[in-house]
């Protein structure tokens, strides 16, 4: 009997493989298509919206899952994963543009969503918390002569953005006043005019009086932790600026947001209601283009929700927005006692996962660890 090898292909450069074994050059490019596989979830189908595409799915060899009693129409209503090679994706798109109730519009969706390639150079964000009580660092920089010597510091470490926030957030805080933020915030951006620093500022805020000062001090983006829900005028704030605004999922206040979590499904509840929070940004006048996103590590999540969502970050990619990471440091290491070396370590392992699933933005404490990281995976 014959002795057949077999291999498993996990490098994601199908391209390459295929002229490895001498596929004709002419025509890989479009042959990757055959190779790549893709699953789509789609939420809230009428019965025969998902009757008619799971159909379709089959005339090309595809498949699409649905609810059981789809078929019987006992009901209303049927999220689908709809799974397939690209090539057989982009057929079925086609074949929906013949097809009733809305499905014509179902079929570029998915055409649009299956070419999106998340193509990203991973960026680091280098965090400078000005404040007594920050979770890991709380007190370091609250002089400010130290805090602009560190963001110097992160700076030259390689820092692409830096992100300074004077109100902690941690589980169980309790918020800080416009005007108590703004007396720690301002001092460092004027200090960031004085050296001529140039790469991009981020203020970590929930407060739209807050961000408003610092973009006229000169601050290019608005981290808010709340998802624009905290202050009512922020995505207001946000439009008229013109600046760009990070988006992050917190379930509940940090008052209230560890006690307790719990999710049904855990990354559709996220991805959802990041998605509404995009709609309501864009509706506020907000640039799509200027949005980034963020899952909100530790921001109503038990340790095992962290952990997912660090497994499946790449299903936000679908979001059509850069998405941002911030694992460090933080509980989900069960490392209370150790260090910041010792966790900085640790976060890096961590962060190499989120790199290799090419993450837009890695937010992290120690800047030249991870630029070190960066480096390595050139």
């Amino acid at each position: 009997m014959h002795d057949f090898i077999l291999k498993s292909i996990v490098y994601s450069d199908i391209q390459t493989e295929l002229e490895n074994i001498g596929f004709d050059k002419s025509y890989v490019h479009r042959a990757c298509n055959k190779f790549c596989y893709q699953n789509i979830k789609i939420y809230n189908l009428s019965v025969a919206q998902a009757n008619i595409l799971k159909q379709t799915a089959l005339t090309v060899g595809a498949d699409c899952a649905t609810h059981r009693e789809t078929i019987t129409g006992r009901v209303e209503k049927s999220d689908c994963i709809l799974g397939g090679s690209i090539s057989q994706l982009f057929k079925i798109a086609e074949k929906l543009q013949c097809q009733p109730f809305g499905l014509k519009n179902l079929g570029e969706q998915i055409k649009t969503f299956t070419t999106g390639q998340h193509i990203s150079r991973t960026k680091i964000v280098g965090i400078l918390n000005i404040t007594e009580n920050s979770f890991s660092d709380g007190g370091m920089y609250f002089d400010i002569d130290k805090a602009c010597e560190h963001l110097s510091e992160m700076v030259n470490d390689g820092a692409d953005i830096i992100d300074i926030g004077a109100e902690s957030t941690k589980p169980f805080s309790n918020p800080v006043s416009a005007e108590n933020q703004l007396e720690k915030l301002l001092p460092v951006l004027e200090f960031i005019q004085e050296q001529n620093i140039e790469i991009p500022i981020s203020i970590d805020t929930r407060s739209a009086k807050v961000a408003q000062e610092c973009i006229n001090a000169g601050t290019q983006i608005i981290n808010d932790v709340s998802g624009l829900e905290y202050d009512e005028k922020m995505a207001e704030v946000i439009a008229q600026s013109g600046v760009k605004v990070i988006i992050q999922h917190t379930k509940g206040t940090p008052e209230n947001m560890q006690i307790a979590p719990h999710y049904d499904c855990l990354m559709d509840e996220i991805y959802l209601d990041l998605r509404k929070r995009i709609e309501y940004a864009v509706a506020a006048g907000v640039n799509a283009e200027n949005i980034i996103v963020d899952p909100g590590i530790g921001f109503g999540k038990t340790r095992e929700d962290n952990f997912e969502i660090i497994r499946r970050i790449e299903e936000l990619y679908g979001l059509d927005c850069p998405v941002m990471l911030g694992v460090s440091r933080k509980s989900l290491l069960n490392m209370p006692d150790e260090d910041n070396l010792t966790k900085d370590i640790f976060t890096v392992a961590l962060n190499t996962l989120a790199v290799e699933r090419k993450v837009d933005y890695i937010r992290v404490h120690n800047v030249k660890l991870h630029r070190e990281l960066l480096n390595l995976n050139v």
